[in-house]
């Protein structure tokens, strides 16, 4: 074969890749968009009249996304195996430009517009959760398609770029919410509840139009995604299962630039189709066990309150443009995110989560010592983002690299859905309490929640590294059949 066709064939790959990657960047689009909304949000909503909008439903509201996340990763594997991860992923998309347009604008149809009461504040919800729905689809089924649709040798690190995708999504809306925000400003919680009159002239265009204009954003590159992923092909995996071996030939052997190549995939392919399945806790409870707990960690050390309520943090610590300080700490997550795409197979799995997580430690314990302190705001600032460079470095990506390798693969479907799920609920748990807990005050005016809340955090972290050294195996340069061989002797 010609080196013009490899060319060819290597764009044509890599051009699908991309369009699924678009899936990983609509995953972290959706869930950090809150972060420049969630104020302008909670102070429109604290305009109602029929009910008082406490932290609690600001907590709720600011993360019931999360929600349809844990229906959507449930729902994920009945829909690619029924749909098919191409039909799945068009509608992740449809439900992301849903999701977008409604909770811009969740009036549409059945409310006044600018008139905050319960039931729309209900409705908002809904639109929220149906975006949700889409992350968790994305969050399971995009790795799955570009996994079987990647040559086998480029694999792990094609699949890696999703998690690089995820982060970058975060970046992406830092930068839209801060372009969206302008010269305008976000209002301050003191003038909150008092009216918009109360409110800064800035600020008032935040409260009532810029918090649409940043989820309305998403619509965009939703759409796109949507559009895009109608072109791509379906995965050779699912062909198979369905009876469509010519069809799953040709991606084959377009994919890998080669007839000859095609041919000795797909009987592969057909041959690990007929794997039995065993019962989950064939064995043992240990390996569900760490499994599950490697995902409740990578969510209760606290990172995506963080990441959702960046703007609000920086704020509170006297910083003049919090907007920006978020940009430079979206930059910073990426550059640490290259980290561990380039040194997990070189450094191994447990080392870089526990450095990972005795770094975080260090931050959160800074956040919590110096909070509020005068003059020490600057310090507070990089302690905040070492704890997140540090997750993102280990945690973020780590985790998934492991819920994929640690189960095998007789029980590895139902393992990680169960993994997968647990992740959500401690990511709903820990958003929807981070406000309430924040705000906590043991006397008035003290700062009480502050400390508090990154002192837990800075424990937990402590305890994921314990958990890392003394429980979890390493998987670097182990077959799957090498890591079924290990449980096997541990049960």
């Amino acid at each position: 074969m010609n080196q013009p066709q490899q060319s060819g064939s290597k764009a044509y790959l890599f051009s699908i890749v991309l369009v699924a990657v678009l899936g990983g960047l609509l995953f972290g689009y959706d869930t950090a968009v809150i972060s420049g909304a969630e104020k302008g949000l909670q102070a429109f909503f604290m305009e109602a009249k029929d009910f008082d909008y406490t932290d609690h439903w600001h907590g709720f509201t600011s993360s019931s996304a999360l929600i349809g996340c844990i229906l959507g990763s449930a729902l994920s594997g009945f829909l690619a195996t029924n749909l098919g991860r191409k039909k799945s992923l068009v509608i992740a998309g449809l439900l992301f430009f849903v999701s977008a347009l409604g909770s811009m604008e969740p009036e549409f149809l059945f409310f006044k517009h600018g008139e905050p009461l319960f039931t729309l504040l209900l409705t908002f919800n809904i639109y929220r959760i149906i975006g949700g729905i889409g992350v968790g689809l994305a969050s399971a089924i995009c790795p799955m398609y570009i996994g079987e649709i990647a040559p086998y040798k480029i694999r792990g690190m094609l699949v890696s770029w999703n998690q690089f995708a995820i982060i970058f999504g975060q970046l992406v809306v830092y930068f839209v919410n801060f372009f969206i925000l302008g010269d305008h400003i976000q209002p301050m919680v003191e003038e909150m509840g008092k009216g918009i009159a109360a409110i800064h002239p800035d600020a008032q265009w935040t409260v009532t139009t810029g918090w649409r204009y940043m989820f309305g954003s998403e619509a965009i590159p939703a759409g796109l995604f949507a559009l895009l992923i109608c072109f791509v092909p379906e995965t050779p995996r699912y062909l198979v299962s369905i009876g469509k071996d010519k069809e799953a030939f040709d991606v084959l052997a377009k994919i890998n630039c080669s007839s000859e190549k095609a041919a000795i995939i797909l009987p592969e392919i057909k041959e690990s189709m007929t794997v039995k399945t065993e019962k989950l806790l064939t064995y043992g409870s240990m390996c569900l066990f760490i499994g599950i707990m490697l995902s409740v960690f990578q969510q209760a050390v606290g990172i995506n309150a963080v990441l959702y309520y960046a703007p609000r943090t920086f704020g509170d610590m006297g910083m003049q443009d919090p907007m920006m300080i978020t940009v430079i700490m979206g930059f910073i997550n990426i550059m640490f995110t290259l980290v561990a795409i380039f040194t997990v197979e070189k450094w191994g799995r447990k080392p870089l989560l526990i450095t990972g997580s005795l770094g975080m430690a260090i931050g959160a314990f800074g956040v919590a010592a110096t909070f509020g302190h005068e003059g020490l705001e600057i310090i507070t600032c990089i302690s905040l983002m070492l704890y997140a460079a540090c997750f993102m470095f280990s945690w973020g990506p780590i985790c998934w690299v492991l819920i994929a390798e640690i189960f095998p693969k007789t029980i590895r479907s139902k393992a990680v859905a169960i993994a997968v799920a647990a992740q959500w609920i401690s990511n709903f748990i820990v958003s929807s309490s981070f406000v309430p807990m924040f705000n906590m005050h043991l006397t008035e005016g003290d700062d009480f929640g502050h400390w508090f809340t990154y002192g837990l955090y800075g424990i937990l972290c402590l305890l994921a590294a314990l958990f890392v050294w003394r429980l979890v195996p390493e998987t670097k340069r182990k077959t799957l059949e090498e890591m079924t061989a290990l449980w096997r002797q541990r049960k």
